[in-house]
């Protein structure tokens, strides 16, 4: 598991409005199994993208999508003050994760869509989401992105380069088939998976090679 500052890791998840939302929730669900504590962003477009992908009907506002999906994760505990899951809006830059002075284990950006891959790449910090890559970047600290764009461009292929050789981790949303996957759910695991295997995060989606 991660190194942190207490018994709980604490991640930040962003989900940008690339295809592929279902790779970022069952990546949610399976970090507040681990009990890590989990900062989420989700942009406007990836809001959209979520309707057009799943069945949720997620609220409009951050504080309503927290609380959405603290009932549906079953996560709720009225013993503190500061829940496990937090959601952020794009423009709420008075959140923990717009300052290094916050301490976070690990980033994870998933999925990435090219638009947000350009901005991280460049340092541009248009919104939260990419301000916390960029806190992520400049603290030396793991991030994780989840590109998913079919073919890539020069331009995109370059963006990755740029930030695998700043350290961050390029994990494509690029199911195998060694497992003999029967079902979506199994493909979806295979990459969430390869995820938690970055953060150090012990899971049950698939044997390890091998095994």
């Amino acid at each position: 598991m991660l190194s942190h500052h207490s018994s709980q890791p604490t991640v930040v998840l962003g989900v940008t409005g690339a295809s592929g939302v279902q790779y970022s929730f069952r990546l949610l669900e399976q970090l507040l199994k681990a009990d890590c504590k989990v900062y989420l962003m989700i942009s406007k477009a990836a809001q959209v993208v979520i309707g057009m992908e799943t069945d949720l009907s997620l609220p409009g506002r951050a504080s309503e999508i927290q609380k959405f999906l603290i009932d549906k994760y079953g996560i709720y505990d009225p013993h503190v003050e500061k829940q496990r899951l937090e959601v952020f809006g794009e423009d709420e830059w008075t959140a923990p994760v717009a300052s290094g002075s916050n301490f976070v284990d690990a980033m994870v950006i998933c999925p990435c869509s090219m638009g947000a891959l350009s901005a991280i790449a460049c340092g541009a910090s248009n919104n939260l989401l990419e301000r916390a890559a960029d806190v992520v970047l400049k603290e030396r600290k793991k991030l994780v992105v989840v590109p998913r764009e079919t073919p890539y461009s020069d331009i995109h292929l370059e963006n990755m380069l740029k930030l695998s050789r700043m350290d961050v981790v390029i994990v494509d949303a690029n199911p195998g088939f060694y497992n003999q996957p029967k079902s979506i759910d199994d493909l979806v695991d295979f990459v969430v998976a390869k995820i938690l295997d970055q953060l150090k995060i012990e899971h049950e989606l698939q044997p390890k090679w091998g095994e």
